[in-house]
């Protein structure tokens, strides 16, 4: 088994820094593509030999040091009885946005496996299909992302309906945060059962608060659910993207491994988290679009930052563009292994 990435998480040393894209299963391959034409995004992930055959895509191609299993971030809200879709662009559209004190009342806890089946069967014929080549990363949507979908309605630029009902409505806030947690908390320990090996949290949106707003309204909420999964055993990676400013506070969440943007630099990351955390990322997506000179120069400063100090990922800071060349994403798992290869 190829098991570098564990043993990263774990701050292990590791023969060489291993890498796993965001999004690496996605639009940027035809292969996927090919699918598309078969199912809608959301068949794909409700139909397990699809997710199977999508998790696995990638790492037919690339060298990669971890696969992570096909879902969305959204799957969750189907068991809590909150209606959700995708329009042509694969943009998520919430059927009647959570906004009042009742419709969080109305809002389902029930078990993960009733909930989400499929996904839990997809895990399983991952691992198996897997055979321990690498290890299997499951995740979920952070409590705050998850809620701002809910109370906008999808996609927002200013969360004003989010920021409402925390200012505005702080019990209603609570209340819907808590219930995230625990659907959170039995969705993702239900993938661990079901075979995961590690689990990440994405925080897509965070980084619209301030840090007064995360230290309020988000971090005991993230941390509780963060300290109710280490019964799983399993790495918890957390990743919040346009954070730099909350850096100091998401250091306290008690996750096993950071995930950090391409807005700070690596070293910086670290040593405001701590040299005593594993760090994940951090090149920006769209060195990708860029010559393979560049591919280069970019991977070895992000390799130089890190330091080759034990538990670092190479990723990138946000998930892999559409139009990335695959040609590209080949030399960049090449070079990151060969740059970063350390001598017996």
């Amino acid at each position: 088994m190829n098991d570098s990435f564990l043993r990263a998480c774990r701050r292990e040393p590791t023969e060489f820094t291993p890498i796993w894209i965001m999004r690496q299963a996605g639009r940027y391959l035809p292969e996927y593509r090919a699918l598309r034409e078969k199912y809608s995004f959301l068949e794909l992930c409700r139909t397990p030999a699809a997710a199977l055959e999508v998790t696995l895509q990638p790492l037919e191609r690339f060298p990669l040091d971890a696969a992570i299993i096909f879902a969305d971030i959204l799957l969750p809200l189907e068991g809590m009885g909150v209606e959700f879709g995708f329009d042509q662009d694969d943009g998520p559209c919430i059927g009647s946005p959570v906004r009042r004190p009742a419709d969080v009342d109305r809002i389902r806890v029930i078990e993960a496996e009733e909930a989400t089946p499929y996904l839990f069967e997809a895990i399983r014929q991952a691992r198996a299909a897997l055979q321990d080549r690498v290890p299997l990363i499951g995740f979920a949507g952070a409590p705050f992302t998850l809620a701002s979908y809910m109370i906008e309605g999808g996609h927002s630029r200013n969360y004003e309906h989010t920021k409402a009902m925390f200012y505005a409505e702080p019990k209603t806030w609570t209340k819907l945060m808590e219930k995230l947690v625990e659907v959170l908390r039995r969705y993702l320990l239900a993938q661990v059962a079901a075979g995961a090996q590690a689990v990440q949290l994405f925080d897509s949106w965070v980084g619209c608060l301030s840090p007064r707003d995360y230290a309020e309204f988000v971090a005991p909420h993230v941390n509780a659910l963060i300290a109710q999964l280490a019964e799983a055993r399993v790495p918890v990676i957390h990743f919040a993207t346009d954070a730099t400013s909350l850096l100091p506070l998401i250091k306290d969440s008690g996750a096993a491994v950071y995930g950090v943007d391409w807005r700070i630099e690596l070293d910086r990351a670290w040593q405001i988290i701590g040299h005593d955390r594993a760090l994940q990322g951090n090149l920006d997506p769209a060195v990708l679009l860029a010559p393979p000179s560049i591919i280069e120069s970019r991977a070895r400063d992000v390799l130089q930052r890190a330091g080759g100090r034990p538990g670092h990922i190479f990723n990138l800071g946000h998930g892999i563009w559409p139009n990335a060349p695959i040609e590209n994403v080949a030399f960049l798992v090449e070079t990151v292994h060969r740059l970063s290869r350390r001598s017996a």
